[in-house]
């Protein structure tokens, strides 16, 4: 059984621990509310740029004259995958999901003998995928000195994956990030920016448009646009995200905190009470012997 003087050096322990959970807890509730807001803000502009994009895509199809963003490069031999996650820990299950189901659509495409590059964003998805897929990254980008993302951060990252299909490096590209919904709901996603991928739904409501001069020239100006505003799009659905993790694992780390405290003090009490029984009864066996 623990000393008394262990069990209050334990009890001292978890209330600092307490102390910076709760701290984190109320930063992170602070950062979320920025970071919401900047992901809510985006999602129209991302909604209604890929309904006119649709659009355009609907209207060139299959042609000839389709940029190779839209048709591609009609292989499917080489796939990047564009892993986003968080630089920092401490924030749940919100890293480990993401790179879930990286590693799932990885070892699948492998299993159908594909090539399988990995592009890291963030710390933490490298650290989670390098010991089965160390081979396979071709880049990384550090935003750990980054404390708010911009369009040009996602834009860098962008050039450097258009780059890439340019050079004939890869066949399609897919992004895996974190949208939020809310403080305890954040929903991993994959989604396909190369060749853009357009939902038939948003098409038909942009068809309503006339484009001049072509819609293969807009298309041809824009579709490098677009896959720059969905990896915009991406970081700060991952930076809300990654902040209501954090503020929800750092809620429960603290009550599971205040928890250990109340057991501990209850059985420093009672051990406390068994040392003063054993010491009431050592001094009457002494009263009586004399």
């Amino acid at each position: 059984m623990p000393s008394l003087k262990d069990l209050k050096n334990r009890i001292e322990s978890v209330k600092s621990t307490r102390k910076i959970t709760k701290a984190m807890q109320m930063v992170a509730a602070a950062k979320l509310r920025r970071a919401q807001e900047a992901a809510e803000a985006g999602r129209p502009y991302a909604e209604r740029f890929n309904a006119v994009m649709a659009g355009l895509a609907k209207s060139v199809g299959d042609s000839d004259s389709a940029p190779r963003l839209l048709s591609g490069t009609g292989q499917d031999q080489t796939h990047l995958l564009v892993v986003m996650t968080a630089e920092r820990g401490l924030c749940g299950g919100f890293n480990a999901n993401i790179a879930k189901i990286a590693r799932y659509q990885a070892n699948k495409l492998i299993a159908e003998g594909k090539t399988v590059k990995i592009l890291t964003v963030g710390k933490k998805g490298r650290e989670a995928l390098k010991r089965d897929f160390s081979k396979h990254f071709v880049g990384h980008v550090d935003l750990t000195e980054i404390k708010r993302v911009s369009y040009a951060d996602a834009a860098g990252i962008a050039k450097d994956v258009l780059a890439r299909f340019e050079a004939e490096e890869f066949d399609f590209a897919k992004i895996y990030y974190s949208r939020f919904e809310s403080v305890i709901s954040q929903i991993p996603t994959e989604q396909q920016i190369i060749p853009a991928d357009f939902d038939a739904e948003d098409a038909e409501e942009s068809t309503l448009y006339d484009y001049e001069p072509s819609e293969e020239g807009i298309l041809a100006d824009l579709l490098p646009r677009g896959v720059a505003t969905q990896i915009f799009s991406a970081l700060l659905e991952n930076g809300a995200s990654e902040q209501g993790a954090r503020m929800s694992a750092m809620d429960n780390a603290t009550r599971n905190a205040g928890e250990m405290i109340d057991k501990l003090t209850i059985q420093f009490n009672r051990s406390r009470q068994a040392v003063i029984t054993n010491e009431l009864i050592e001094i009457i066996s002494g009263a009586e012997a004399l």
